[in-house]
């Protein structure tokens, strides 16, 4: 069986930046984006995939839902070995991760694609949501958090950590699967390919126009920085700890 996967890849401040805060909202102001790190993981293995056996993986399709600027992070991808891609361009609008489902599913049933591979997070809102609700919405097996994937046949068969160690599950696809850090380590994308990347196909598709219902079900109250830890001290004896914690009340 070929597969044909889809690869969410999502626009995000830069893992090496700090945020900044403005206004009860994250600032963007001048900030360097890229792809999320657990999108390029999942991207990596798609790649692999392809590589590693010949005439498995029949196309990789790279999507993004986001505003415009997000065609960078799809021109990463199409250098790194996506086939094509398309943008379903969001403006300024955020969305949530139900709505983010709703969107990957319409691509996904356009596709007809059998396998699902992203990130199990991002890291600008760390929701770890939009792989398990997209894998309901299409009524798909799922596999998170994976580690490891192996693909025999219609067989898929994922590892994944644990508290304590490792535990190995099994679907037929189609399938979802979200990547964890240790899958794999990206590429980078070589100059000769970012320049190919530049007449593979980018679509582009107005949020209006996708068709799907994305109301917000969630409000943001506040944005705001993590409160100030007090400095720690540096105790002579269990005694003195005791008698710390009694003052406290915390024994």
């Amino acid at each position: 069986m070929s597969l044909r996967i889809v690869v969410p890849v999502k626009r995000v401040i830069d893992a090496a930046v700090k945020p900044r805060i403005k206004n009860g909202a994250i600032d963007m102001t001048g900030v360097k984006t890229s792809i999320n790190p657990f999108c390029d993981i999942a991207l990596e293995e798609a790649v692999r995939l392809r590589e590693g056996s010949k005439g498995l993986v029949a196309n990789i399709h790279a999507v993004s839902v986001g505003p415009e600027k997000a065609q960078d992070v799809l021109r990463q991808a199409l250098a790194k070995g996506a086939d094509n891609s398309t943008l379903i361009n969001t403006g300024k609008e955020e969305l949530e991760p139900l709505a983010i489902a709703k969107l990957l599913k319409s691509v996904v049933d356009k596709d007809g694609a059998n396998l699902v591979l992203l990130g199990k997070q991002a890291i600008d809102d760390d929701s770890n949501q939009t792989g398990q609700i997209l894998a309901g919405l299409l009524k798909w097996p799922q596999a998170t958090n994976a580690s490891k994937i192996v693909i025999e046949g219609d067989k898929v068969t994922v590892t994944r950590e644990i508290d304590g160690g490792e535990e190995t599950i099994a679907a037929k696809l189609p399938l979802v699967i979200t990547a964890d850090l240790r899958l794999n380590e990206p590429r980078y994308a070589t100059l000769p390919n970012i320049m190919k990347a530049k007449k593979k196909p980018l679509t582009k598709i107005a949020l209006k126009d996708a068709g799907v219902d994305t109301k917000p079900r969630l409000q943001t109250v506040s944005v705001e920085y993590p409160p100030t830890r007090e400095a720690g001290s540096i105790l002579g004896s269990t005694q003195e700890l005791v008698e710390k914690l009694k003052a406290a009340s915390l024994v």
